[in-house]
């Protein structure tokens, strides 16, 4: 593999299509981390689910394991020493109680050891346009923290899938000093197709960090589709690599001296100040009617 200074490093992503049994999912995944190590890859990161990817509460209580216990984090643990990389694996369901989980990154070195850890804080509980409903919190115990990570070439924030629609997040963690953000994935088609590529450009652009996101990509066992699209973008927000929908691999090599240059050309982090939200006008009156709440 090829040997990262300090500063430049070559970041690859692989992308999976995951279904509802852990073991094809943990062998298309290894096939492909594989793949990177022989690319020269010095990080890796896969996307958020990457053992399974399932929808009913009983079946994910069924397949989820403690870390303890954790078959799938022992596999990669062994893989990252093996092939003597930085393996970022992107979620796997994690058992925290009898009936409560986190959904926990794992970031691994080269030597298999777990160099941090980092439980998503946002739950996705929404209700599509299209008639898709998610409830994350009914299996999921939200994080409480938000985590950076030094690697040898740099920090490294972490964040998760929904944790992209809140941008206070990101800002945390450039304030920190990240100067490379994980977004590892699973976002569903229709909110990919609206909204994926802006935010992460976005991200990217307010934080002046490198942005690697790692996804699902296409339609699962499960019933659902994701957007795919797993992207490397730089402090700039140039996308220096993108894929399709199949599962696969992209890359690129990063200098992380490139972070610092686009906070000083445009020095955002450093003009942020607290103030108040003052509101004027009266507002709307609130009337009810049929048992429903509407305001005039």
């Amino acid at each position: 593999m090829s040997k990262a200074s300090s500063e430049r490093f070559r970041v690859a992503l692989v992308q999976l299509r995951c279904g509802r049994s852990v073991a094809p999912n943990l062998t298309q995944a290894e096939a492909l981390i594989r793949r990177t190590a022989d690319l020269g890859a010095d990080y890796v990161q896969t996307p958020e689910n990457t053992s399974f990817m399932e929808l009913q509460r009983e079946r994910v209580l069924a397949l989820a394991e403690t870390e303890e216990e954790s078959a799938p984090l022992r596999r990669f643990r062994a893989l990252a020493k093996e092939l003597g990389l930085w393996l970022h694996i992107g979620s796997l369901a994690t058992k925290v109680d009898a009936t409560r989980l986190a959904n926990r990154s794992y970031v691994i070195g080269p030597d298999g050891e777990i160099a941090a850890r980092y439980d998503k804080l946002h739950m996705f509980d929404v209700d599509l346009a299209n008639g898709e409903t998610y409830r994350e919190s009914r299996n999921y115990a939200p994080g409480t923290k938000a985590v950076v990570v030094d690697l040898p070439m740099g920090r490294l924030g972490l964040t998760i899938c929904y944790d992209l629609r809140f941008p206070a997040l990101y800002r945390a963690l450039a304030t920190a000093g990240a100067q490379l953000i994980a977004i590892p994935s699973a976002f569903t088609r229709q909110t990919g197709e609206a909204h994926w590529r802006v935010l992460v450009r976005a991200r990217a652009i307010e934080t002046g960090a490198f942005i690697v996101a790692a996804s699902q990509g296409g339609p699962h066992e499960n019933g659902r589709s994701t957007y795919g699209h797993s992207m490397i973008v730089s402090p700039w927000g140039e996308v220096l690599a993108e894929a399709g929908e199949d599962p696969g691999v992209i890359f690129a090599d990063i200098d992380l001296s490139e972070s610092e240059a686009a906070r000083v050309r445009i020095p955002a982090l450093r003009h942020g100040r607290e103030f108040e939200v003052e509101v004027v006008g009266t507002p709307p009156a609130t009337v009810r009617t049929s048992g429903k709440t509407a305001t005039t």
